[in-house]
């Protein structure tokens, strides 16, 4: 069946507002059947809330967090100075926005998710590919997070116990009180995810501000411990800026954008919220790239500090942490971590997947379900390995996601903005037969522009330290751009095949 095939079921009428959103009629009913359920339907207008602030904060709850804090340390710890980790980071986002805003397009122009708004390159069933594809890598993502705040847990209770806590039975070589740590913080999200998006939308209103004062409480403790900003400022490159750096600064970029590659691809998730094209455009410009730069300041700062007090780069804020001597301090330390670690978290890793997997399957998993399976999966990737040292996170983990994500990026650009100019059916989301049906609910030309811009993305990319060599190594010059030629590839591919095909309809 293409594309174009009838349809026993008649389409669903949609009308389309003064400023530019488009809704299912009053009058007609919400689409049903098997590729649709209420988590996975369009948000009506009424229910489009979120504004500038709203946005706002969602990203400032989400770049504060400890593993953008460690994006930023890790920079300083495999040889860059504060100048050179700042740039990096500071490009990155602003390269990543562009993305993030031409994708977010669709979430308050239609209310749809991200696994629905897929459907319409990939096919209804196609879409399936980058929704698993995005909902794996929060898997990663999730299990990071938590052994990040189970860290903050052990360290908490050992300060308030003693060191029958932190000197507990090891257990696959960690204390069992880290693994039963790990374990409360995982509980502790399922509560919170099981509350719904309304939870999460107040959570990370006051969770925002809450986490800035905590890095600058960091920022006064470390310059005060290493004598002024002086020395936080004065460490040096071990790269200088020549060709050692230049080496570096690409698969850092890469690694960088790929941090955010996740929410370039699922934003609409969250924009689907949004009361208007300019709440979510405004939130996110406002948001991303300025909080970002200034938590990866305030990062460079404290681990140059403690480079310069304790003879190391220590890039990981909660092991920073747990060498105050101080009580309070440390207690209140922990709790930022916590309180930033839950916000990334539930609002990146949880909200995303669990609409992801709900697609797979609408009408027997549900957004709860798909929540749940993304916190097994996440204990199932082993985490602890992923995090155990900065070569690995940032040019391997970050390196990969990155890669393989910008290719559906590209995609789902091309298809919207170049050969749509961002006119969707409603109806035909959800039914078989309509024009996202393509054959048999796949459209291969997606699926072919996908693998080739991945192949070349990350097939040259080293595995280290999760297996060693490269599967292509012919393509390892590639690697170290990624995420730019994985999204250009399967942009030009997809537009190429979609051309002399026959379907580079520029309608709905």
């Amino acid at each position: 069946m293409t594309d174009t095939a009838p349809t026993a079921t008649p389409p669903t009428s949609q009308v389309t507002l003064a400023d530019g959103r488009v809704e299912i009629a009053p009058d007609a009913p919400a689409p049903t059947g098997r590729y649709a359920n209420e988590d996975l339907l369009p948000v009506p207008v009424e229910g489009r809330t979120w504004t500038t602030y709203n946005f706002s904060a969602l990203w400032v709850g989400m770049a504060h967090n400890t593993a953008s804090w460690t994006l930023a340390s890790g920079l300083i710890a495999v040889g860059m100075d504060w100048k050179q980790a700042v740039f990096t980071i500071a490009l990155a986002n602003v390269i990543v926005l562009i993305p993030m805003l031409l994708t977010g397009h669709a979430g308050p122009k239609y209310g749809i998710p991200f696994p629905v708004f897929a459907r319409a390159s990939f096919g209804i069933r196609g879409a399936n590919l980058p929704a698993v594809v995005r909902a794996l890598v929060a898997c990663g993502w999730f299990g990071i997070q938590t052994w990040i705040g189970g860290e903050a847990i052990y360290f908490l209770a050992g300060k308030l116990i003693g060191g029958g806590w932190t000197d507990a039975a090891k257990v696959g070589g960690y204390a069992w009180t880290m693994w039963l740590s790990f374990a409360i913080f995982w509980a502790l999200q399922v509560v919170i995810i099981y509350r719904g998006m309304e939870t999460i939308r107040r959570f990370e209103n006051w969770a925002a501000p809450f986490v800035l004062v905590g890095a600058f409480v960091m920022l006064w403790w470390m310059s005060s411990k290493a004598g002024g900003f002086g020395p936080l400022l004065d460490q040096p490159s071990k790269l200088g800026w020549g060709a050692d750096f230049w080496k570096l600064f690409a698969p850092a970029l890469m690694g960088m954008i790929g941090f955010w590659s996740t929410l370039s691809l699922n934003i609409p998730d969250f924009t689907r919220y949004g009361k208007s094209q300019k709440a979510q455009t405004w939130g996110q410009a406002l948001g991303l790239p300025t909080t970002m730069t200034l938590f990866a300041f305030l990062s460079v700062m404290v681990t140059s500090g403690s480079q310069a007090v304790y003879g190391e780069a220590i890039w990981d804020p909660v092991q920073l942490a747990a060498k105050t001597d101080n009580t309070v301090g440390l207690l209140f330390a922990l709790v930022t971590v916590l309180v930033a670690t839950l916000s990334v978290n539930v609002a990146a890793n949880l909200v995303s997947p669990a609409f992801d997997f709900s697609n797979i399957a609408p009408r027997r998993i549900s957004f709860r379900a798909g929540a749940l399976a993304t916190c097994v999966l996440g204990v199932l990737i082993f985490p602890w390995k992923l995090y155990s040292d900065p070569q690995g996170y940032i040019f391997t983990w970050l390196g990969l996601v990155g890669g393989l994500l910008g290719t559906v990026a590209g995609i789902l650009i091309a298809d919207y903005w170049i050969l749509r100019r961002s006119r969707l059916d409603l109806a035909d989301l959800y039914r078989t037969g309509g024009r996202y049906w393509y054959e048999s609910g796949w459209n291969w030309r997606a699926v072919v522009a996908f693998a080739a811009g991945g192949v070349l993305a990350v097939g040259g990319a080293s595995f280290k330290p999760l297996i060693d060599g490269r599967p292509v190594p012919a393509l390892a010059d590639l690697a170290d751009y990624g995420w730019a030629v994985g999204l250009g590839t399967s942009m030009l591919l997809y537009l190429v095949l979609m051309t002399v095909t026959g379907r580079n309809r520029t309608t709905a």
